[in-house]
């Protein structure tokens, strides 16, 4: 180990799931706490750089990390951390907020005494999705009109919320206050809050303030930037070789975006940057003892070369444990025995193939993770009705040709159903690859008619031609058909796009997953893996490829008998008459390759919030997501891989809604992966999610916006209970005795059982109508020590 002084740092290290943290005292490792969490399937040591460490206490830490990774099997990923730019997974595992205290491990590691009170300091709590609440000067030189601070006297807190500051700032900071209140003080700290805006309602405590900062003289500064978007997406990825030469570091470039996974081998050691907003490094099973060991600081000394902030995040991890994100920067990736939900997807060319198990209504509603990794809301036998648009308007398409989509038009497609005995809806947006730019502006325009006309209830999806989701396909019941082009327009004559033959790619195993896809009539449209039906003036061809199953040559031959009511003659590959070679232009190379067949692998859902306030599109990942994390002001983008799903709130601002489609076809056209620009994207609205989006979250309360809330809290709203004596607050900043104060008929509840709770769980007496504006008071027997002023 590291020094004879500590011969064993990692004794204390558990195995159970959990949270542990350590700090670097004195060139050693000590324990500091532990605390469950985690399903312990999986491991990251995380080390954090503090602005004011030394370069020793870098080194060191740096060195206890890397024998920490070898105690544990070189499986953990290894993060490091800076001050201020923390990644959002350190940031998950602290929900109510980091706080950066002054000093070192003496002030910021001792055990806790919850009886001390001779406390005096002014927190800076900055942040919306990811808080933090850093120590500065106490003085009013430190305010802003824009964030939030928290004046802590030991007894007391004072939470001064800028008056430029909203409503999601307000209560973190609630929350943050209650976290110091319940572990530094065990409970016995009152907290009281001024409206920056409206400090004359706070009369008392505003005393308080005046009495510790003095009488402010002048203004207080403007508001500055809250949290730092993430950097901008950047699609410039590349991976290196990296390895010694006689004591050189040497960084040799294999390949830029996108990657696969195959450029990496199990003997080398690799580094992927992202032009500087991170670095990863990853050590194949087979590297050397030595360039495993020295990966660290390897990537350590690559930032440097390249002339990188400080703060550029890195990662390192072993071959087989890589976390999501490195796997999101491949355009492939697979993992040994893996499995997806109930069925396998694979990839062939450039179109998913998914074989699908049999599953109930029941289920799927029972099971709400179950639709989301099937995509499938339901088992697609609700109503359906489609319109085309036809002179920029809405025509109603003859049921009798449902199925029937032409890429020279653009159909809106609405579908209903009954989940917990409510209609809900599903508006898809179909576009043809031909349609003009006028119609598909008019698919939309006419969209947002029909959603009008809804309330805005239905889930809006916009559909590709060629990329129709799942529960799309299955609708028609095994009748989906997609010609290239022309229209479906009544009395229009389409031209044939090959004069004497037409070919159409039959694809599914059952009646939820088959679709018909018209081709160019060549040869080298076939595939080996597929079933197709070729069309000419005199005969009909199905053609079943060798590397097609029997359920896909039994729906193969059902749905065409909706291209044709001839009869058609069966041709095995490999035993194609002359004539079917000359219906497509004479023999010519295909798809002949049965490894096509690849299975597509699962990846991990990832949410963020979006934002183009800065004139660049712009993201900030929540790691560890929940509903809780929706937050109403905002946009959320959900990537699930196969589709992307846009969450909007109630209260986000109209230019963030205008604009959330673009953001979501600029994600995926700056995705470092290369990803498809026509992923499916689904628009959701707060309180009409579908199933195939609530499945990705853990235990999601349907009725958590039942009730609006408002949209301030005010001070003035509570107005009547803030009348504490002057004794209640310590006089001076030197402190002293403070005894809680007797009076009052009440009490406030703490924020955790108002905040993100459905009408039914909330205490006694609580107006579900006011809860987010301070827990509105209510009659309970009064415990003047656990009151929380709001």
């Amino acid at each position: 180990m590291m020094s004879d002084g500590n011969q064993d740092p990692f004794k204390s290290v558990g195995r159970k799931p959990g949270l542990q943290i350590w700090t670097i005292n004195n060139m050693q490792m000590v324990h500091a706490t532990y605390c469950i969490k985690g399903s312990g399937q999986s491991a990251d040591i995380h080390y954090w750089i503090g602005n004011s460490s030394s370069q020793d206490e870098q080194g060191a830490a740096a060195i206890y990390v890397t024998q920490l990774d070898e105690f544990l099997g070189g499986s953990p990923v290894q993060h490091r951390e800076v001050q201020g730019s923390e990644s959002p997974r350190f940031r998950s595992y602290f929900k109510n907020g980091l706080i950066y205290k002054k000093g070192g491990v003496a002030s910021g590691f001792h055990h806790v005494d919850t009886n001390a009170y001779n406390i005096l300091r002014l927190l800076h709590v900055k942040g919306r999705k990811h808080v933090t609440a850093t120590e500065v000067e106490v003085s009013w030189n430190s305010f802003n009109n824009g964030d939030i601070f928290l004046l802590d006297m030991g007894r007391a807190i004072v939470q001064w919320n800028g008056p430029k500051s909203n409503t999601r700032e307000k209560l973190k900071a609630v929350l943050l206050a209650q976290d110091i209140r319940d572990r530094e003080r065990g409970g016995r700290t009152q907290i009281g809050v001024v409206e920056g805006g409206d400090e004359r309602d706070s009369p008392e405590l505003m005393k308080v303030m005046a009495a510790v900062l003095g009488q402010r003289t002048g203004p207080l500064k403007e508001a500055v930037a809250d949290d730092k978007p993430d950097k901008v997406q950047n699609t410039n990825v590349r991976l290196y070789h990296v390895f010694d030469n006689s004591g050189n570091l040497v960084v040799q470039e294999v390949a830029t975006q996108p990657l696969t996974q195959d450029l990496l081998h199990s003997s080398d050691c690799y580094i992927v940057d992202q032009s500087g907003s991170s670095v990863m490094v990853w050590k194949g099973k087979q590297a050397s003892k030595e360039e495993r060991h020295e990966a660290l600081n390897r990537a350590l000394g690559y930032i440097k070369a390249k002339n990188y902030p400080s703060s550029t995040t890195v990662e390192v991890m072993s071959e087989g444990g890589e976390s999501a994100m490195f796997k999101y920067l491949f355009k492939s990736w697979s993992d040994k025995g893996q499995t997806q939900g109930l069925g396998t997807t694979y990839s062939m060319g450039k179109i998913a193939k998914v074989d699908q198990v049999k599953f109930d209504v029941m289920e799927l509603q029972a099971r709400p993770e179950l639709a989301a990794q099937q995509r499938m809301v339901d088992d697609a036998s609700g109503e359906v009705k489609v319109w085309r648009i036809e002179n920029l308007e809405l025509a109603e398409v003859n049921p009798s040709t449902y199925g029937q989509f032409y890429g020279g038009d653009c159909y809106l497609v609405l579908y209903t159903y009954r989940r917990s005995n409510q209609q809900q809806y599903i508006l898809y947006m179909w576009q043809g690859r031909h349609a003009t730019n006028d119609e598909i502006t008019a698919c939309a325009y006419q969209a947002l008619d029909v959603d009008n006309k809804y309330n805005g209830a239905p889930v809006q999806v916009r559909v590709v031609m060629g990329k129709e989701p799942r529960h799309f396909l299955a609708i028609f019941k095994g009748k989906l058909v997609i010609f290239a082009g022309g229209t479906g327009r009544p009395g229009v004559v389409n031209p044939d796009p090959d004069p004497g033959a037409r070919l159409f790619q039959l694809r599914g195993t059952n009646e939820l997953n088959t679709k018909a896809t018209e081709m160019q009539a060549r040869a080298s449209s076939l595939n080996t893996n597929d079933v197709f039906l070729l069309r000419t003036d005199h005969l009909c061809y199905l053609w079943y490829g060798k590397g097609c199953s029997g359920d896909e040559r039994v729906m193969g031959r059902a749905v065409s008998d909706v291209l044709s009511k001839q009869d058609k003659q069966v041709v095995m590959e490999g035993q194609e008459p002359a004539e079917f070679w000359v219906a497509l232009g004479g023999k010519a190379p295909y798809a002949s390759d049965k490894r096509l067949q690849k299975e597509e692998p699962p990846h991990s859902p990832r949410l963020f919030e979006c934002s183009n306030q800065t004139g660049q599109f712009r993201m900030t990942e929540v790691d560890d997501f929940a509903q809780s994390d929706l937050d109403e002001e905002d946009v959320m983008l959900l990537d699930t891989w196969e589709e992307i799903f846009l969450w909007v709130g109630n209260s986000a601002n109209q230019h963030e809604t205008k604009e959330a489609w673009t953001c979501a076809q600029e994600y995926l056209r700056t995705h470092p992966a290369g990803r498809d620009p026509d992923t499916p994207v689904i628009c959701v609205k707060q309180g009409s999610e579908p199933s195939t989006f609530t499945g990705w979250y853990n235990a999601w309360d349907p009725h958590k916006w039942s009730v609006s809330s408002p949209v301030s809290l005010r001070q003035s709203s509570l107005s009547s209970t803030m009348s504490p004596s002057p004794s209640l607050f310590p006089s001076s900043p030197a402190g002293g005795n403070v005894s809680p104060s007797a009076g009052g008929s009440g009490t406030f509840l703490n924020p955790e059982l108002l905040i993100d709770k459905s009408p039914s769980e909330l205490p006694h007496g609580v107006d579900p109508g006011q809860r987010e504006v301070g827990a509105r008071f209510c009659q309970v027997q009064p415990n003047p020590m656990q009151w929380l002023f709001l």
